[in-house]
């Protein structure tokens, strides 16, 4: 089957209204990814700030994806729970809490607290945006709806490259982090007023919620699904090479490893954002039009990673040559947008209810190996003397671990999804009409 555009029975009906207030929520997303990577334009200035060396200033980055690889299954059971809105206002009242806290923090060890709790905070707003996403637009438009929601994430990336780095130099530390902070007062209140969780007439059906037995019961289906291991594999092997390198490893080995400027430096990392940002458009578009096109599209982007980064670390010259920086840089903006293909393999795996679960489980599969490549990666440099050719080999390591996983989940995951797919015609034919 070529083309992913059944109409599945209970579909919403998408139109301006589901435009409008999806927008909303993925306005809180967007202001989520500016706090998130706020950090990545202030390193220098944290380190002066809170005196401390390069491992205390990784720590930051690292506590704060820990906390949100650790939050996605409790998030995912929120949603499902108390639906989108509550967890979006939680998450927004986090992360500007936290956004505020490191403004104002005197210290390391609270500057740290803070980073925790805006962490915590980010991790409820992506899969929120998605569950809306899947309550207020048809199936059909699931794939596209969730590379463009990645695509505004994107955004929030670029703008605290561009801007908050200038308010930063311009104002200093404490204004331009309490100053950036008003966005998340501002999203906050749009989500109070006017985010609605689903449109009139397609209420989920009630569904019994019991305690630790739900819970157990949520989370031991989404696993048993295969499409949803499937999903998490496929966002673990996909997504972390562009993570490790935009949030924090990108730029010293641009600048130590190949001797570029740090302006020549930080317009590669945007390149970066910008490739993501396309790329994420037409992989949405492809996706959406065929279905069967996911697994070739996320093999294709670990294949291409791999072969980059082999060229790049094994040039035989001091340096290598930038038209190879470049296209690195072109292909590692694949990553993100391969990475959100794993959503597409979780979502027709489970019914509605289980959704929020599910892309819990599946999201923490990126954060894993981004954090545990952070911290090789550092454990690498320290041990071969800032040797960035044997260090960056850990990305090697951790994409044959996903590869070997998605081959061995294809074939299951597929099969299931054709079962739930006649299955939903079955339903459909044997609906009486209204």
């Amino acid at each position: 089957m070529s083309r992913g555009t059944t109409t599945l029975p209970g579909d919403p009906p998408g139109g301006r209204r589901a435009v409008a207030v999806w927008s909303i929520g993925v306005a809180v997303y967007f202001v989520a990814v500016i706090f998130r990577t706020s950090l990545g334009v202030a390193g220098l200035d944290a380190a002066d700030r809170f005196h401390v060396n390069a491992s205390a200033l990784s720590t930051f980055s690292i506590l704060q994806l820990l906390v949100y690889a650790g939050m996605q299954i409790p998030v995912g059971l929120l949603v499902d729970r108390l639906g989108t809105k509550k967890v979006l206002c939680l998450g927004a009242v986090l992360f500007t809490a936290g956004q505020l806290g490191f403004a104002f923090s005197p210290s390391y060890g609270t500057a740290l607290a803070s980073r925790a709790l805006l962490g915590c905070g980010d991790a409820m707003t992506f899969i929120s945006v998605l569950r809306l996403g899947t309550r207020w637009f048809p199936a059909r438009r699931g794939p596209f709806v969730a590379q463009l929601a990645g695509l505004v994430g994107m955004a929030g990336n670029l703008v605290s490259t561009l801007v908050l780095a200038r308010l930063l130099h311009g104002l200093g530390w404490t204004p331009a982090f309490a100053g950036s902070a008003l966005a998340g007062a501002v999203v906050l209140v749009l989500t109070l007023l006017f985010l609605k969780d689903h449109p009139e007439g397609h209420e989920p059906e009630p569904f019994p919620h019991q305690g630790a037995a739900y819970v157990r019961r949520q989370i031991a289906e989404a696993w048993r699904e295969p499409g949803t291991r499937l999903g998490m594999w496929v966002h673990f092997t996909t997504q972390f090479p562009a993570m490790v390198f935009l949030l924090l490893w990108g730029l010293p080995f641009l600048v130590q490893a190949q001797g570029l400027s740090r302006a020549g430096a930080g317009e590669l990392l945007t390149l970066v954002v910008l490739s993501n940002m396309v790329i994420g458009l037409v992989y949405g578009q492809v996706v959406a039009r065929h279905h069967a096109a996911r697994l070739p599209l996320a093999l294709g982007t670990v294949a291409a990673t791999a072969v980059m980064w082999a060229l790049t670390l094994a040039w035989p010259g001091a340096h290598a040559p930038m038209a190879l920086l470049v296209v690195l840089c072109v292909v590692l903006g694949a990553c993100g947008p391969a990475s959100m293909l794993g959503f597409d393999f979780a979502r027709p795996a489970n019914p509605p209810e289980r959704q929020g679960t599910a892309s819990g489980i599946t999201n923490m599969g990126g954060f894993i190996a981004s954090m545990t490549t952070l911290f090789a990666v550092g454990v690498l440099l320290d041990a071969t003397g800032d040797n960035y050719s044997v260090a960056f080999c850990a990305v090697f390591v951790l994409q044959a671990l996903g590869l070997t996983q998605i081959l061995r989940l294809r074939t299951r995951a597929a099969r299931r999804e054709r079962e739930r797919l006649v299955a939903s015609r079955v339903e459909t034919v044997h609906v009486p009409a209204a």
